[in-house]
């Protein structure tokens, strides 16, 4: 949805199984508030009772350096901890926005 209204031609996007492979690759990944799409936490994409079970993900922290921009070190909209911007990436940008 946002891609569409960036009017981002659907040609330069790929799916989650064509990119994931060339993270390894990959030497700087941005991550723009994507916290669900991005955890790295296998037990909660594995259990059940997880909000993000099953969910497929970014595997972003395969690449060399990640710098993930957020607006505060709370949870997704899922309601899960993502360890990916606590301790495996090192530089993690926290961006305030004002309220108008």
């Amino acid at each position: 949805m946002l891609l569409a209204e960036a009017k981002v031609s659907y040609d330069l996007v790929l799916e989650m199984e064509e990119i994931n492979d060339d993270f390894s690759d990959t030497d700087v990944v941005l991550v723009i508030g994507a916290n669900d799409t991005v955890n790295p936490n296998p037990a909660a994409q594995e259990d059940p009772g997880s909000p993000i079970a099953g969910m497929p993900v970014l595997e972003v922290w395969k690449a060399q350096q990640v710098v993930v921009f957020k607006r505060s070190m709370n949870t997704g909209y899922a309601g899960v901890q993502n360890p990916c911007s606590l301790e495996k990436i090192p530089l993690c940008c926290l961006v305030m926005q004002k309220r108008a």
